[in-house]
């Protein structure tokens, strides 16, 4: 594999913004957001309880995925609903809808394709588990979480009981990974907290639970945190709880995001897990069927003053194109989100000021976010969808909203962020409570468009236009030997003295799945010299050049 040289010190990394200039040419406009939601048939109207958030659960919103659910090379879309506590106890409302991609348009296929499931939504992840070729996914829930099976005839069945995923925990984000390269997903599951009506003080009845002197909600800090969950598959469509043999020591924390990546290039999946008020997990990969815990000590698990955050939704990407991949974490307003530059060794660096992305962040609180190449131009700009937990702050005088606009930052090069949303203007200003957020090319067109589930609200979904006035290519990974989605797939693709990494991955973001297919932006040049890919069972493939704009599968040999 190629070697990026010596890997620095965080202190060192702190005072340095890497001289990466921008890896190729790019057109001087970046592209625009259109929301195009209701105009395509995705109109589902979100219900998490009520408007006055009395209670916690009411305020952590859901999340969407991209799939092809049906194989027919374009992404359909599946949308997590959750309910009210008057409903919940009759049973609950509709967790999921699910849109059959038509071409640019949707149709709502929820009832033909059998998910009809009740209760309280929250989260989802997709993953092949049965490697038979068709996408499954897990749906995490206040409540029991639900593990559905694709039947390849374009419906699904509940297979939760005997597989053995059955997990009653308030759970949050998930996301499947094969942690030992035996060629069978595992699943991770990230816990929130033990709620429960009956107990916890609805606002106003407790005098601790206040912000800027209102009453708000109670929670999460005050209320007992529930320990994340690790299923290894057993191969057969079954899973096994392995949590503490594999060293999963989740003190309670509250879990949100949540994803597998390999961040010291070792060819093994380790575990990242963002956590609201506690210190960010980091589970590196002891390649035995084990992991350490070295969040805190990698400098990726608190910022730089040493402060645990409230950690929402979590990205990863290599934005600074030095091989290895970075973290993006959002955070609660009136703190920054923050950026983990990955320097090397599992060692992380706090870079949010240096680049960019501190100060313009206090005023928002972040969810969904995901490092992504709008503008095509082989720099994997950042997004972030913003909502305000508390509607009262709208009372206040405290330069902050319940509804917020979204951030979009151009990576600049040179470890440089713009943010864009304001000068782009459009519909990514109307402010929203927005929550879970996923990436993908719905449309097939060259460039990555963006789902943002809307708390008590129509979901949106961003058009990108102008993104493919660049040249880009798109890899779909099939694995043979490896998982069947090719999971954990390092990719590498060389283009004009440059080198751009990806990786295959599910979950992440906040609650949310994106398109796994693997998108690069290429710049002015319209072709790729080579590509390296290293399959999630280590072995490593080499390819010839081949024309950009277009999308390739790749068969693992």
């Amino acid at each position: 594999m190629k070697s990026y040289g010596s890997p620095l010190l965080p202190s060192a990394a702190a005072l340095l913004v890497l001289g990466t200039s921008l890896l190729f040419s790019a057109a001087d406009t970046f592209p625009v957001f259109v929301d195009m939601a209701g105009k395509v048939g995705v109109t589902l109207m979100n219900i998490c309880g009520g408007a006055s958030k009395d209670y916690i659960v009411e305020a952590n919103g859901n999340g969407a995925a991209f799939l092809d659910y049906d194989n027919d090379g374009d992404m359909d879309i599946l949308i997590v609903n959750g309910s009210t506590l008057e409903n919940y106890k009759k049973g609950g409302d509709p967790m999921i809808a699910l849109y059959k991609n038509n071409g640019g348009t949707f149709v709502d296929v929820t009832r033909e394709a059998g998910l009809v499931k009740r209760g309280w939504g929250m989260g989802v992840c997709v993953g092949d588990f049965n490697n038979d070729g068709y996408p499954d996914f897990y749906l995490t829930a206040y409540g029991p979480n639900v593990l559905f099976r694709n039947n390849g005839d374009g419906t699904f069945s509940d297979v939760t009981a005997s597989a053995g995923v059955a997990d009653t925990h308030w759970s949050t984000n998930c996301a499947f990974g094969d942690y030992d390269r035996d060629g069978h997903l595992d699943l991770y599951v990230a816990n929130y907290v033990a709620f429960d009506e009956k107990t916890v003080p609805r606002r106003g009845k407790n005098s601790k639970c206040r912000f800027l002197g209102v009453d708000v909600f109670c929670g999460p800090q005050g209320l007992q945190g529930e320990p994340d969950v690790l299923f290894h598959s057993n191969g057969n469509g079954t899973f096994t709880d392995v949590t503490k043999s594999a060293g999963i020591k989740d003190p309670n924390y509250y879990g949100f995001g949540v994803v597998f990546s390999d961040f010291d290039n070792d060819g093994w999946p380790d575990i990242y897990v963002a956590n609201d008020g506690n210190p960010n997990l980091l589970f590196h990969n002891n390649r035995n069927g084990t992991f350490t815990e070295i969040g805190v000590l990698s400098g990726a698990g608190v910022n730089e003053a040493g402060r645990a955050q409230s950690g929402m939704g979590v990205a990863v990407g290599d934005y600074d194109g030095n091989g290895l991949f970075d973290i993006f974490v959002t955070n609660f307003a009136g703190d920054t989100n923050t950026l983990y530059q990955n320097v090397g060794k599992l060692l992380f660096a706090d870079v949010t000021s240096l680049s960019g992305l501190g100060e313009i962040s206090l005023q928002y609180l972040g969810w969904g976010t995901g490092f992504e190449d709008f503008d095509n131009d082989g720099l994997p700009d950042i997004f972030v969808a913003n909502g305000h937990v508390y509607p009262q702050v709208d009372a206040l005088d405290a330069g902050q909203h319940y509804a917020q606009r979204k951030e979009i930052y151009r990576n600049l090069g040179g470890g440089k962020f713009k943010e864009m949303a304001q000068d782009l203007g459009g519909d990514v200003l109307t402010p929203k409570s927005s929550r879970g957020a996923a990436f993908g090319d719905f449309d097939n067109d060259g460039d990555i468009d963006v789902l943002v589930i809307n708390l008590n609200d129509r979901p949106s979904l961003y058009r990108n236009d102008g993104g493919n006035r660049n040249h880009w290519i798109t890899l779909r990974l099939e694995g043979s030997h490896s998982n069947r989605d090719a999971i954990g797939a390092r990719v590498e693709i060389f283009v004009a003295g440059k080198v751009q990494v990806h990786e295959v991955r599910s979950g992440g973001s906040y609650l949310s799945h994106n398109d796994m297919r693997l998108h690069f932006g290429l710049g002015n040049a319209s072709r790729v010299d080579r590509i390296r890919i290293r399959w999630p069972n280590g072995n490593v493939e080499e390819l010839p050049g081949m024309d950009g704009d277009r999308f390739v599968t790749i068969k693992e040999k």
